[in-house]
């Protein structure tokens, strides 16, 4: 090292052992400094997509990132670990128009990710149609297809639809749809829709346009559209007893001087509510909660309907009206808790039969102990009875109804007999079944002989089992997994739709990219963030 100083550099040869060392820490500092200014960027870069996803599925606008998310982590960073660690943050770029960029990069990634995995699955759809805020019709269509041994669902597209949207105009967006991505037709199973004529008409449809191109495929009417429209049907003095008890809600709720009123009044009062509830015919729990509502604030409307003078407060001092809206009330909340277990996702065809049966079932109970005088089914109608009057009035509409419904019940759920299928829940306790071909009964036979089957069997859910089972018995999985596919509701398309009303709202209305914030929202598809950012070049915010 002397040799080399005296005849490289014989200025530095007679520096003290301090200046040397000097020199080294500088040289480490300078590659502290190269290795920062290569790592921060990228670090930056993968942050970024981060809370990308997280602002699309938390439904944000994107300037949300750069005006409060980046400021507030600053702000808890700074407070943490100081100002120094704080300001590394400041590299992360979170923009409008960068978020909006990692949003839609997120969101088509997901979708080559679900479309890989349908190509080598057989498949079902949901689909359905609705407008937005600014009028445009969108095109939800989900889907439910087996992957590493599960079912799952996804939102397989959200397209805008132009004219009138007609069954053929929807089947041709379907169409090009799974041409553009690659699916085949001859792997779908079902399609359930909502029963509108445009989905399930015989000619026109997209029914019919779907049978000519894939005649296998089998439609199913969304089972909570034909609960809706088999309990809509009143008789005619029950209807004249809702249609006032609108008219009674409408009188207070639409004027806000009312309202205001009203609740100081049911505050004075000390009820549990201070509000009435505007009734809508097209959501499905409405009649219920407004009912329900209206009969337990019942003496506050009437206090309050008698100090404005209003001639519907006659309607709350009569017991024959407050019977029969007693009675609207608990059928109704009967009918909105049948409706809430019908949704839900992962849900199939055998629970959701066995579901409405098993309340096509009570209702023939109830309308037997109607016709008897007995309403203890009924507890509001029941309490309210035993305090106001006689029971003998009402026994004739209260049955009449009953029996209406069940006629309607019995008319919209005709062909739900699921009782063929019970091999697929019960493989072991079942182990014949009539419409199964004799190959296949043979395999049943032998399936439910297996007790190392039999043991997994309770460990694991019904798709899981019967996908675990396809190399061993591949004709009896695929069977039973032809009756799990399919959906038997359009829940998912039904909850996708309130998101988009809300990420579409009269603040966000002239949103472009409203199909990849969807996804990102409703998916539950993880992204490859690591894969994204190996093909971006990862430059700091300025």
């Amino acid at each position: 090292m002397r040799r080399h100083l005296e005849s490289r550099h014989p200025d530095d040869a007679q520096k003290p052992m301090t200046f040397f060392l000097r020199k080294e820490a500088a040289l480490h500092g300078q590659k502290t400094v190269v290795h920062s200014q290569a790592t921060v960027p990228t670090k930056a870069l993968a942050a970024s997509y981060k809370v990308a996803h997280l602002v699309a599925k938390a439904q944000k606008p994107h300037t949300i990132a750069e005006s409060l998310i980046l400021p507030a982590a600053i702000a808890m960073t700074t407070a943490m670990h100081g100002e120094k660690i704080a300001s590394v943050l400041k590299q992360i770029p979170l923009s409008n128009d960068t978020m909006s960029k990692r949003i839609n990069d997120i969101a088509n990634d997901m979708k080559c990710q679900l479309i890989e995995r349908v190509k080598n699955s057989r498949f079902s759809l949901q689909l359905d149609e609705s407008t937005d805020l600014t009028n445009v019709a969108h095109l939800m269509v989900f889907i439910r297809y087996s992957h590493d041994g599960k079912l799952h669902e996804d939102m397989l597209c959200c397209s805008p639809m132009e004219g009138r949207c007609t069954g053929g105009d929807i089947f041709n967006c379907l169409n090009g749809w799974m041409e553009e991505t690659g699916l085949d037709w001859d792997k779908c199973i079902s399609i359930c829709t909502d029963g509108a004529g445009a989905m399930m008409g015989k000619h026109k449809g997209l029914k019919a346009k779907v049978l000519s191109v894939a005649p296998h495929v089998k439609f199913t009417h969304c089972i909570i559209h034909r609960e809706a429209l088999a309990s809509k049907t009143l008789e005619p003095e029950l209807n004249n007893v809702l249609q006032t008890a609108i008219q009674i809600v409408n009188s207070i709720k639409s004027r806000p001087l009312n309202s205001r009123l009203f609740a100081l009044l049911c505050q004075e009062m000390g009820s549990a509510h201070e509000s009435l509830l505007f009734h809508s015919e097209v959501r499905w729990l409405s009649r219920g909660k407004v009912l329900t509502r209206l009969f337990e604030l019942r003496s506050e409307v009437r206090t309050f309907l008698s100090d404005v003078h209003s001639p519907l407060a006659d309607h709350l001092t009569d017991s024959r009206w407050l019977s029969r809206l007693a009675y609207l009330a608990c059928i109704f909340d009967k009918l909105n808790s049948l409706n809430l277990s019908l949704q839900g996702p992962s849900t199939n065809i055998l629970t959701l039969s066995d579901k409405v049966n098993a309340f096509t079932k009570k209702l023939q109970r109830w309308a037997a102990r109607a016709e008897s005088g007995d309403f203890e089914m009924f507890s509001e109608l029941h309490d309210f009875l035993e305090s106001d009057m006689n029971a003998n009035s009402l026994k004739e509409s209260i049955t009449c109804h009953l029996r209406s419904l069940l006629d309607k019940f019995n008319k919209y759920f005709l062909t739900e007999n699921v009782e063929p299928f019970d091999w697929v829940r019960q493989p072991f306790t079942n182990c014949s079944s009539n419409n199964l071909p004799s190959e296949l009964e043979d395999a049943l036979i032998e399936l439910s002989s297996d007790r190392t089957l039999q043991a997994s069997f309770a460990s694991k859910t019904l798709d899981e089992f019967w996908l675990s089972v396809v190399q061993e018995y591949p004709g009896l999985s695929k069977a039973a997994m032809d009756i799990l596919t399919p959906f038997g509701s359009t829940y998912l398309c039904e909850k996708t739709f309130s998101s988009l009303a809300y990420i579409k709202n009269k603040y966000r209305c002239r949103l472009n990219s409203m199909e990849e914030n969807l996804r990102v929202a409703v998916s539950s598809i993880d992204p490859r963030i690591d894969l994204l950012c190996s093909r971006k070049q990862a430059h700091p915010s300025h």
